[in-house]
């Protein structure tokens, strides 16, 4: 069984009075290496996490390569690579603009969303497979901070 560190002066058992500054470094901590062995993990050989994180921006509706590199945090040059990537693979199609000649929206297509999917069932597959050796408490536990994660991200 394993569990789940809280504080790291008490491994393993959450101290009784969490301060929220040390929770704030816990979580951090936590959702940072998560977040960095899921990419790692399932990835895949087809796209690279880059690629990933634009394929599920454009999943949402098309996008400009400067409203992709502000969601992402990158540099326009760098969107740009990324998208004619993912337009040479077959998973983004590049049009003008409707009302703006001057810009290009980016597009997946239907092999993209097929990619995006096959990647986020691996992610997934790969997460349950390491819940499934936790208890049933400790998935309760981990059910309940996962629902109040999305609400505080939500804010």
């Amino acid at each position: 069984m394993m569990t789940l560190e809280a504080h790291p002066e008490e491994p393993g058992e959450p101290a009784d009075d969490i301060q929220p500054d040390v929770l704030g470094v816990d979580l951090r901590i936590a959702v940072m290496r998560t977040s960095r062995r899921l990419r790692s993990e399932a990835s895949g050989d087809i796209v690279s996490p880059g690629q990933y994180a634009v394929l599920a921006d454009l999943s949402g509706g098309p996008r400009t390569l400067r409203e992709l590199a502000d969601r992402e945090n990158v540099q326009a040059p760098s969107m740009t690579r990324i998208v004619n990537a993912l337009t040479s693979q077959g998973f983004v199609t590049r049009s003008p603009h409707p009302e703006d000649g001057r810009q290009v929206l980016a597009r997946i297509t239907p092999a993209g969303e097929a990619v995006l999917g096959e990647a986020r069932s691996h992610r997934t597959a790969w997460l349950a497979q390491r819940v499934a050796v936790l208890s049933e408490e400790d998935r309760r536990t981990l059910s309940r901070a996962a629902h109040l994660m999305q609400e505080l991200s939500a804010r």
